[in-house]
């Protein structure tokens, strides 16, 4: 689709040509003679972009501006001037304009500015959407009490230089608490920097978290700040830390205990003041125990310790969840926000949710993308969740019959009907250890590290300390 261009300019020949040169480049042009008639053609159509002279009959183009601001018109403005002074082009920018052109205005750069400010206010409106659609899914929601505890403790960690460690499955929200924590610290007007240390190679991570010098290493063409400097005064986060390397966290260790670090390349120490927050999956005492992670780091990092609860011990909290998921989704897919039946939340609550938050937000997406009327009932949500050993038919009941998932080792489809036949145990006897191996015929201590090979969190299911 072609975009609009509203050109206001009071000499009649160059309103000509420049209409003419930006029709030949297939946008849609509109001419107005003065400023006033600049700002009565505004509401009757939606431009893409202005071209706004400075020196207007009867009314100045800065003036022009000011009142379209004014107005909420937040189109992108470049100014055009033949008497152009650095003053004038400082003014229109402080008023809100993109760009300024000099006349007589050189039609190649005119659409080259032109192009680059609409795609700069394409990649603004994206960015404030996506900012909006992250806003909607970005807080802790829930009355549970395992929550209640969670944002007591953040509550109380936030406003001090503690580091935190965050635990827990993947799914359940431990970047929306180092938000939070962020949120509620004397940094929060600074910046907050994410590092997810699995998703970088090995290779890189150093570069990545310290920066280089100028010539460090081939393509290093210049020198580069690394994420922690960049967090520097603010807050990192150090997403998957239980993923990072030895070598890589002894350097880490060194910024913590000296507040300091060396950029590759580099022998100069760069003084950094960062609060540190890192989050895994990974149970990180036992790593420290078989020597994949370091114990000093660990206690380092494990100053005042999280754990963000999986969603099968939090399900007072489904109902609120799904329908903020529902009201996202729908935004998201530019659909009505369909009703949530009881049934439907009834079905919902009955899945064990082995993906935990993350799995329910594209459960619901699923839903309301697919959804046929004005309401989703049970059977929809009974047509889109798992079918494997991964749900539940029940609340406290057993888990599904286990089915063939083509192109699926067998030790990897075992793998996940024991996760859901202890899954379904758990939330059964309330995850008291003791009960739930006597009823699966057990040892405690063997349920216990059964538990731990499949990365079950049964110590804080709860919020609390493991239960006899």
């Amino acid at each position: 689709m072609a975009h609009t261009i509203l050109i206001a300019d009071d000499d009649p020949s160059v309103l000509l040509v420049l209409t003419r040169v930006l029709e030949r480049a297939s946008y849609v042009v509109e001419g107005a003679a003065s400023g006033e008639a600049a700002l009565l053609t505004l509401p009757r159509r939606p431009f893409d972009l202005v071209l706004l002279d400075l020196h207007l009959g009867g009314r100045d183009g800065l003036s022009v501006l000011a009142a379209m601001r004014k107005a909420g018109h937040a189109q992108p403005v470049i100014m055009m001037s033949g008497q152009g002074t650095i003053e004038n082009a400082v003014s229109a920018l402080q008023l809100g304009a993109l760009d300024f052109l000099e006349k007589p205005v050189d039609p190649d750069r005119l659409l080259t500015r032109l192009r680059n400010a609409l795609r700069l206010d394409t990649l603004a409106r994206c960015n404030a959407e996506l900012e909006s659609e992250l806003h909607a899914t970005q807080e802790l929601v829930g009355t549970s009490d395992v929550m209640q505890q969670l944002r007591a403790l953040i509550a109380k960690a936030a406003p001090s230089e503690g580091r935190v460690l965050i635990t827990g499955e993947n799914g359940t929200g431990k970047e929306l608490v180092a938000r939070a924590i962020h949120r509620g610290s004397r940094r929060a007007e600074q910046v907050y920097v994410k590092v997810n240390c699995a998703a970088i190679p090995s290779e890189l991570i150093e570069s990545e978290l310290f920066g280089h010098e100028k010539g460090a290493f081939t393509g290093a063409a210049s020198a580069r700040r690394g994420k922690v400097e960049a967090a520097d005064r603010g807050t990192l986060f150090l997403d998957e830390v239980g993923d990072m390397s030895l070598p890589m966290q002894a350097k880490l260790l060194r910024v913590l205990q000296e507040g300091e670090l060396e950029r590759v390349g580099g022998n100069t120490p760069i003084k950094v003041d960062v609060r540190v927050i890192a989050a895994t999956n990974r149970d990180l005492e036992r790593m420290v125990h078989e020597g994949k992670f370091r114990e000093d780091l660990f206690y380092r990092l494990n100053v005042i310790r999280m754990a963000t609860p999986p969603l099968r011990a939090r399900k007072d909290d489904l109902a609120a969840l799904a329908r903020l998921f529902l009201d996202w989704a729908a935004r998201r897919n530019h659909r009505a926000a369909p009703a949530l039946s009881d049934a439907a939340l009834v079905a919902l609550s009955r899945h064990d949710y082995p993906g935990n938050v993350r799995e329910l937000q594209n459960l619901i997406e699923r839903l309301v993308i697919l959804a046929e009327g004005d309401a989703i009932d049970g059977a929809e949500v009974q047509a889109v969740l798992p079918t494997t050993g991964a749900a539940l038919d029940r609340p406290g009941g057993t888990a599904r019959s286990a089915e063939y998932e083509r192109g699926t080792s067998f030790a990897l489809q075992v793998e996940r009907a024991q996760r859901a036949i202890l899954q379904g145990a758990l939330v059964a006897h309330d995850f008291r250890m003791t009960e739930t191996a006597l009823a699966l015929g057990l040892e405690r201590s063997h349920l216990y590290k059964k538990c731990k090979a499949l990365g079950l969190e049964v110590g804080q299911a709860a919020g609390s300390s493991r239960r006899s």
